[in-house]
């Protein structure tokens, strides 16, 4: 019996080993666990799989899978790399108790959510735990001190909230803790001041508040400390400047107050400092020169007084000096030309006066020189391209004089900006040596001679403006429509003469403006290549011939000007076609015939169309009434009475302007400056509207700063008037301008504006179809809502995208949203609020911020539309309801809960996952109004682009 029993045992025996060593491998038990209770969408854990065999040898199967790291004998699990692998859902925790070894973990760039498991603070061995950019959120748990040995801890960018954890600092050997773009709220600990190790402290992006603690002072071992992008209360400790290892110190957009301690220059290892975007006040402390090792210096966008101390001569390494956007003034320290590293300088936007170092570019390869807005004298500095590396010069909007042969060798120049001062002689620029350049404004300025002849070489321009040069003279080069690239071409008012050029090849050319030259003969039909082309204004020349048939077939065409011309024969009916006309201004022709009866075009108004004696239909007179006045024998006696009457009339009414504007009181010498669109009427044709009862309407609803006016031609304006100190009226000027300039079928146009030294009337369209709040709780089919909330969202990118700079709305609601005559909607005060800003001589925000504020405002007017006005200022409820339940909302309110509704239903939700991206509460995680409009374009409801 004994001797057939054996066989058996052995059997038993060998199975039992088997069934130890399979159990001996719990890594990789716990790491299938682990993957079954995630998501892996793109299957990058696919090599994750069970063994086919045992594994006798007693090693960990899952050593050789992607992201496992072993020690060496293939034993024992000591790190885990899962980043990048689009990973997420809930992490999952009980798997963790089996990795007592671990050393590393890293789970960055995911996607997970959900509070971080508790399991992890048990892995006493870890020493680097990543766990950036994922989506946890809630508190940051408790029993992190469990990771005695952690010497890494990186959670940037998750949704974290409430305190920061205070018990981070009793982790004696962490070197590097970054907590930063969460939502963590109130102050810093004081013991975030006791680490014992810490080299690198990031808390920037979070909603913390408080004083910053004078203890941070203590962190004598911190190198790199970015603890700005948070609201802060009261000044900058001065006990930061014992923080003597600190070479990079980020406190921007913090909201600060007070002047700058100059403990800071004890920082003597400090290579980088950023404190824009507060509200700092006082001097720049002199001691600073003392940093010696400082490289990045950025102080821009505060209340800064005073002049750049003249000790920063001494800074050697100093490559970006950043003074922008403060209130300082007195001269450029000529030492400032003497530093040799300097690249980078800005010091726009403030009240500094007396001319540019001399030196400036000589001593250093200067890449960058932005003085703009400024009240600069003097010439630009002889040697101010001799490193051969700049490539943006910015000197507009100051009091420059002299010639351009500083230039004439700038062969890596890409922006070129000196529009607003008073150069002169020719323009030496030879385009042909300048490869690179991409932008030229001259503008404003007293050039003469032409502009250059080899404008065609350039073939990365795409911006070119000389405009307001009046003694500039000569012919448009021949060539010119033939670059690539070009998409702006402005020269009105230089004198220019000469036929325009054929267009042989003007792909990517978007706006010609030639207003107010001498130039003759015909538009040419080639002019059939612009395809692109969006604005055309050739008024005020002497131009002649028939508006060709190619122009008025543009597909992309919206605002044409050809008003105060020679033109002759009727207007193309093509124009009465176009989907995207805004603008049609032929008046003061010789244009004759019948108005096209398109819609489009008769509601260009009365202005549009008057000077031409033969034309007619509506709106001006009919083609009947027109043949029996100006048919009759009495013809010549009735258009010597009309006249005669019309100068009587003028003649009273101008009487009756000065005695209102004597009375009034003279505030400086009235100006006015007319947009595409507005007739060239002078101050005093506008001012004489103003003064009348009759043409003055005042506008309860709106502030009292609004009312609506007629001009002398019949055309009815809103005008708002805004008033401003004679020193703010140049910036101010600036940006109106550019608001004018900007032109968009979902824009209410601004039309031109009437100012003195002290005040301003903006004039704009006048449209009476009401506004999106009167007409939000109206029901609307769905495609209506859709041609609604597209339409905004394409004049809000034209804004954020299309202008430059961007010009941020503001104020984006459903009282500044108007509707035209085919329900089209069109936004209303744009810019108006930065404007006011600007007045007072700072922005509340920067120019970023506020277009993060307009894309939240965005998503809440697509909340507000989708529920008929049910849902205002919704942003913040919808974030905080689960997204199945909104839907259910939104598709109740639109009549889509029938089974039959799931296209709509599809639609509908494409539009809420819109709203609910551009109401998330970090402004970065939100979309660029670009990519707002793409994600809203396969809407089938929202008509054409």
């Amino acid at each position: 019996m004994e001797i057939f029993q054996w066989p058996h045992l052995n059997l038993l025996f060998s199975s039992m080993l088997i069934v130890v060593v399979l159990a001996a491998d719990p890594y990789s038990d716990a790491l299938l666990s682990f993957k079954s209770e995630i998501i892996d969408p793109f299957h990058n854990l696919d090599d994750w799989l069970e063994p086919n065999s045992g594994n006798p040898s007693g090693k960990v199967h899952a050593c050789s899978w992607s992201g496992v790291k072993c020690d060496n004998n293939s034993t024992i699990v000591i790190g885990l790399n899962l980043s990048t692998k689009k990973l997420a859902g809930k992490l999952p925790g009980k798997q963790f108790s089996v990795f007592t070894e671990l050393v590393e973990l890293n789970i960055s760039q995911n996607s997970f959510s959900g509070e971080i498991p508790v399991e992890i603070f048990n892995l006493t061995n870890l020493r680097s735990l990543d766990i950036s950019r994922n989506n946890f959120s809630g508190h940051f748990q408790g029993g992190v001190t469990g990771l005695q040995n952690l010497v890494v801890l990186d959670a940037f960018s998750n949704s974290f909230s409430g305190p920061l954890p205070v018990e981070l600092s009793k982790l004696e050997f962490l070197k590097v803790l970054n907590l930063a773009g969460s939502y963590f709220s109130g102050p810093i600990p004081s013991a975030y001041g006791f680490f014992k190790r810490l080299e690198f402290l990031h808390l920037a992006g979070n909603f913390i508040t408080g004083n910053i603690p004078p203890e941070l002072g203590n962190l004598q071992t911190v190198t790199h400390m970015e603890i700005g992008y948070n609201s802060y209360e009261g000044n900058i400790p001065w006990q930061l400047g014992n923080m003597s290892e600190l070479q990079y110190l980020d406190i921007a957009g913090s909201n600060l107050s007070g002047s700058i301690p100059k403990q800071l220059s004890n920082l003597t290892k400090l290579q980088s400092l950023f404190l824009f975007r507060n509200q700092l006040t006082g001097l720049i402390p002199w001691e600073f020169s003392r940093i010696l090792a400082l490289t990045n210096l950025d102080l821009s966008d505060n209340f800064i007084s005073g002049p750049i101390p003249e000790s920063f001569a001494e800074l050697k390494n100093l490559r970006l000096l950043s003074l922008m956007y403060n209130e300082m003034n007195g001269t450029v320290p000529d030492g400032i030309a003497e530093l040799p590293s300097l690249d980078t300088l800005f010091i726009w936007n403030n009240f500094f006066t007396g001319s540019l170092p001399r030196n400036l570019g000589k001593n250093s390869k200067l890449r960058w020189l932005d003085v703009s807005i400024n009240s600069f004298i003097g010439s630009i500095p002889p040697h101010i391209c001799a490193g051969g590396e700049l490539f943006k010069l910015i000197m507009f909007s100051n009091k420059f004089t002299g010639n351009l042969s500083p230039l004439s060798n700038c062969s890596s120049m890409v922006r070129i900006r000196l529009e607003d001062n008073s150069f002169s002689g020719e323009i030496p620029l030879t385009l042909s040596h300048l490869p690179d350049v991409s932008y030229i404004d001259l503008s404003r300025n007293k050039f003469t001679g032409g502009m250059p002849s080899d404008i065609s070489q350039a073939s990365k321009l795409q911006y070119f403006n000389v405009s307001n040069n009046p003694e500039l003279g000569g012919l448009i080069p021949e060539e010119t429509w033939s670059l690539p690239l070009l998409q702006n071409f402005s020269a009105s008012s230089c004198n220019i003469s000469g036929n325009l050029p054929p267009f042989k090849s003007c792909r990517s050319m978007l706006a010609v403006e030639l207003q107010k030259n001498n130039m003759s003969g015909v538009v040419p039909k080639s002019v059939s290549h612009c395809r692109a082309l969006e604005i055309i204004n050739l008024a005020s020349n002497q131009l002649n011939g028939h508006i060709p048939d190619e122009l008025a077939s543009l597909p992309a065409l919206s605002v044409v000007d050809l008003s105060h011309n020679d033109f002759s024969g009727s207007i193309p009916a093509e124009f009465g076609k176009s989907t995207n006309l805004l603008l049609l201004n032929v008046s003061y022709n010789d244009i004759s015939g019948a108005i096209p009866s398109e819609k489009v075009l008769q509601s260009m108004g009365r202005s549009a169309y008057v000077g031409n004696r033969e034309l007619c239909g509506a709106p001006l007179r009919s083609c009947s009434a027109s043949m029996s006045i100006f048919g009759s024998k009495g013809t010549g006696k009735l258009r010597l009475v009309l006249l005669l009457s019309a100068g009587v009339t003028i003649l009273i009414a101008a009487l009756l302007f000065w005695l209102v504007y004597l009375r009034k009181g003279n505030k400086g010498q009235w100006k006015m400056e007319s947009f595409i669109g507005l007739p060239q009427f002078t101050a005093n044709d506008v001012l004489r509207s103003f003064s009348s009862a009759d043409s003055m309407e005042e506008l309860p609803p709106l502030s009292a700063a609004v009312c609506k006016a007629v001009l002398p031609t019949g055309i009815t304006v809103l005008v708002k008037k805004i008033e401003w100190e004679p020193k703010r009226m140049k910036v101010a000027i600036e940006f109106i301008t550019q608001m004018g300039n900007a032109r968009h079928r979902n824009l209410i146009r601004l039309l031109g504006f009437c100012y003195n030294n002290h005040m301003a009337y903006m004039l704009y369209d006048y449209l009476p179809n009401g506004n999106l709040a009167d007409k939000v709780t109206m029901p609307r089919d769905w495609s209506t809502k859709c041609r609604i909330i597209t339409g905004i969202a394409r004049g809000l990118c034209f804004l954020h995208h299309d202008c430059n700079p961007a010009i941020s709305h503001g104020d984006l609601n459903s009282s500044t949203i108007v509707f035209d005559d085919n329900f089209e909607p069109r936004l209303a005060d744009f810019g108006f609020k930065y404007l006011i800003e600007f007045i007072k001589g700072r922005s509340s925000e920067a120019i970023k911020d506020e277009l993060y504020m307009d894309i939240y405002r965005f998503g809440e007017i697509i909340l507000e539309i989708l529920t008929n006005g049910r849902l205002t200022n919704g942003g913040e409820i919808v974030q905080s309801k689960p997204q199945d339940v909104v839907l259910r909302e939104m598709y109740s309110e639109n009549e889509a809960t029938d089974d039959s509704a799931n296209s709509l239903q599809d639609e509908i939700k494409q539009v809420v996952d819109v709203a609910l991206l551009c109401t998330r509460s970090r402004p970065a995680d939100r979309p660029s109004m670009k990519d707002a409009l793409k994600l809203l374009s396969g809407l089938k409801g929202q008509g054409k682009q």
